[in-house]
């Protein structure tokens, strides 16, 4: 049965997980469609992106630039039976939410009532927030169920009032950690949100660290430093930079940083005031193979993750699970779900913002070859049983009717 994926964006760099999840639904037999609010912005694909068959139409990203479109849908859709109901709905929505965002994502929902295909039987909104919204909209306006996946910042930006509402109408929903799972389940009727971590694809991230680095912070074997983050407030990176500065002089790293964002030039300058600009190389955003090289180029893995001050935060960054698929020790902060992939014997974790100890523990990681390899070789083996796609498709593709795999029923039976 065809069902219609709405996402805020696509195709995009930092939203792997959700192609990675399409290819693999794809690839299981389900016929499907992609509606994006948003054009791309990105100048580059993962290979990924090329491997999805999908139709990909997109909706008017601001209204006013399409307004026939958007007049000619309303047109047609306000003759539907239940084009009064979604109306009541939206302004109820709008008058506690007075923003010209909630007026935008009606029209969508209007332009995506009027184009969607007859045959489509479902819409499946990735992000609780506005991608949830136009399929809410829409699924009220053409008598369709809705389901959705729920992931961070759409999670803990969105008012419990909307989180609430929404949880009552769809099927259901996945969401990728259990942090999420038990804030989410609260607000929910019962059985309604499921677990689904978002698992590292084994066949594009395999392992291959045969030769362990002996790297140990000295002249003749300085240590690589991978941090991969939008530059954005909740990744922490200015905290990482701190934590950097205070490492000893007499130590040689240098850090290699993966990721674009809109603090890209504010970190730069930091860097220089800190006085390590010399040893960050910036390399912006890259392809899931970009990257895979400099996981394999790395020693250690960094990311500082915090809360932002409007409640922002990760769920649990895919780029950790991504580096322990390579191998490496990870370096992170006790945020959110990130404990649920990172233990004392799989990594180090220290308290949000402390970046005495977050220096501390860098320090020590990078003077100990032994302890590195002991770390990665643990949060590697874990990966693999606990957290790889392989493991946790499974759940995602029953939710969506698709029979077990053959090759799973074999294994588990």
């Amino acid at each position: 049965m065809p069902v219609a994926f709405i996402l805020k964006g696509y195709p995009r760099l930092s939203e792997a997980f959700i192609a990675q999840e399409i290819a693999a639904l794809e690839r299981r037999g389900l016929d499907l469609m992609i509606v994006s609010l948003r054009r791309p912005t990105d100048d580059r694909v993962h290979p990924v992106h090329r491997e999805i068959k999908a139709p990909v139409s997109y909706l008017p990203e601001y209204l006013y630039r399409e307004p026939l479109r958007v007049v000619r849908s309303w047109w047609r859709v306000r003759k539907l039976p239940a084009y009064a109901k979604a109306r009541a709905r939206w302004l109820k929505d709008l008058k506690r939410d007075p923003t010209p965002n909630r007026i935008r994502r009606f029209g969508q929902a209007l332009v995506l009532a009027a184009e969607l295909p007859a045959e489509v039987t479902r819409l499946h909104a990735h992000f609780l927030h506005t991608p949830a919204s136009v399929a809410r909209y829409c699924a009220i306006l053409r008598g369709l169920p809705w389901s959705g996946s729920a992931h961070a910042k759409d999670i803990w930006t969105t008012p419990e009032w909307e989180k609430r509402e929404k949880l009552a109408e769809c099927d259901w929903l996945a969401t990728c950690t259990r942090a999420n799972l038990d804030h989410l389940a609260a607000l929910a009727p019962a059985g309604r949100v499921a677990l689904v971590y978002h698992g590292v694809d084994l066949v594009r991230f395999p392992a291959q660290r045969m030769v362990h680095s002996a790297a140990d912070g000295s002249a003749a074997r300085p240590v690589t430093i991978l941090s991969v983050a939008r530059l954005v407030e909740k990744k922490g990176t200015d905290n990482l930079l701190d934590a950097l500065a205070r490492l000893p002089k007499e130590l040689h790293w240098r850090l290699v940083h993966v990721g674009g964002g809109p603090l890209k030039q504010r970190m730069q300058k930091h860097a220089q005031r800190l006085g390590i600009a010399e040893r960050i190389t910036w390399r912006g955003a890259l392809a899931q193979d970009e990257l895979l090289a400099e996981y394999r180029k790395a020693d250690v893995f960094a990311l500082a993750c915090r809360i932002a001050r409007d409640g922002d935060r990760d769920g649990l960054p895919n780029v950790l699970a991504e580096a322990q698929s390579q191998g490496l020790a990870c370096v992170a902060t006790r945020v959110s779900a990130i404990p649920e992939l990172i233990r004392d014997d799989t990594g180090v974790l220290v308290s949000e913002a402390d970046t005495v100890a977050f220096a501390a523990a860098l320090q020590a990681l990078i003077t100990d070859p032994a302890r590195r390899r002991a770390l990665g070789d643990a949060g590697q083996a874990r990966l693999r049983t606990e957290f790889s796609l392989d493991v946790n498709f499974e759940r995602l593709a029953r939710k969506f009717g698709l029979p077990a795999h053959e090759d799973r029923v074999l294994r588990t039976a």
